[in-house]
């Protein structure tokens, strides 16, 4: 599938792979705003729809992948009544839930970047590979808001209870290395081989070679307390 908007572009590679490419025109940085969001919503209906897709890649034209949410549209959030925010939130996880459920693996290929909920779209995908000139965290505690796109629920399932409280409480940015070694991303590489080795992944999941459901499914299943947590 080929798509074309003012923040996202899809096309086709070989092996009816997709990449879809976040490169917001006239932005120096990616982040969601109402209009990536909503073509976000837009592609990832496309895929769902479109059997002949086997694996999807994403990456960035931009020095960073996804920055975050766009602050300054926070004021129209605020005058939002409770109802109309709810419902808007909830529509914008149910995006990065079928992005998740799609019939496909996707591979997340992380340059830049990727904070709040770039990162959070990241934890959506089914494998995150990161440049080591990366940084990825969940900052919006620092605003006074908590992650709204799914990332409380997906992170511990990932890396446990006590690494993920410290990361959203926390507010840090963290080295590519860091979330590695705790498992919020699986791989760090150079950074001028960082879409060849994405894309290489995705090629052996789709011939077998990883399980990507069961990588999937880590994150669907109940939270896993380690002996600490559960006391």
């Amino acid at each position: 599938m080929e798509y074309k908007g003012k923040a996202i572009q899809c096309r086709n590679l070989d092996k009816n792979i997709v990449e879809l490419i976040f490169d917001s025109k006239g932005e120096s940085v990616n982040k969601f705003d109402q209009n990536s969001i909503e073509e976000l919503r837009e592609v990832v209906a496309q895929l769902s729809k479109d059997k002949s897709v086997r694996g999807l890649l994403v990456t960035s034209n931009k020095d960073v992948f996804i920055v975050g949410a766009d602050i300054t549209e926070f004021l129209k959030g605020f005058q939002m009544s409770q109802n109309e925010l709810v419902q808007w939130v909830r529509s914008a996880q149910k995006i990065f839930l079928d992005l998740e459920n799609l019939d496909f693996p996707s591979v997340c290929a992380i340059n830049g970047y990727a904070l709040g909920g770039g990162f959070e779209f990241g934890l959506a995908c089914t494998y995150r590979i990161a440049s080591t000139r990366a940084k990825v965290g969940l900052p919006e505690v620092k605003l006074g808001l908590l992650p709204g796109f799914g990332g409380t629920s997906r992170l511990p399932r990932l890396v446990g209870v006590d690494s993920a409280l410290e990361w959203i409480v926390g507010g840090k940015e963290n080295t590519p290395e860091k979330a590695m070694e705790i498992g919020a991303i699986d791989a760090v590489v150079e950074h001028d081989i960082l879409r060849d080795s994405a894309l290489d992944l995705l090629k052996k999941t789709i011939i077998g070679e990883f399980d990507w459901q069961g990588k999937r499914s880590e994150k669907q299943q109940p939270i896993k307390l380690n002996e600490n947590e559960s006391m």
